[in-house]
């Protein structure tokens, strides 16, 4: 028995490789130099990849207090993240972006 097509895919979980918008990408490139500024790479991998089963439901919150931290923030900042981490691919493509600035960083180091 053939399903049709419609239901075929209904209830797929990957939603394929992660697109981030020019935003997304900014913002995480600005969240991934902080945390490697302040030389916390190895605590921030260990959280996000412990965290990555709840990284929809970190979304979720991220919306619900949008309104509360945009007084802290940049305004549209929470919005775009939470989107981002809506994907399932966006905790790993996270912890790509801090290991590339983090080896960028001692790259830079040790040249000087």
């Amino acid at each position: 028995m053939a399903l049709p097509g419609w239901l075929k895919h209904a209830f797929a979980t990957d939603d394929g490789p992660l697109k981030p918008t020019p935003e997304q990408a900014a913002l995480v490139e600005r969240l991934a130099g902080e945390v490697v500024r302040r030389g916390l790479v190895t605590p921030a991998l260990a959280f996000l990849e412990m965290s990555q089963p709840l990284n929809y439901v970190t979304s979720q919150m991220l919306t619900f207090f949008g309104p509360i931290i945009s007084t802290f923030s940049d305004s549209r900042s929470p919005a775009q993240f939470a989107e981002l981490l809506e994907h399932r691919g966006s905790i790993d493509y996270l912890c790509r972006t801090i290991e590339r600035i983090a080896e960028e960083v001692r790259t830079k180091s040790s040249k000087s």
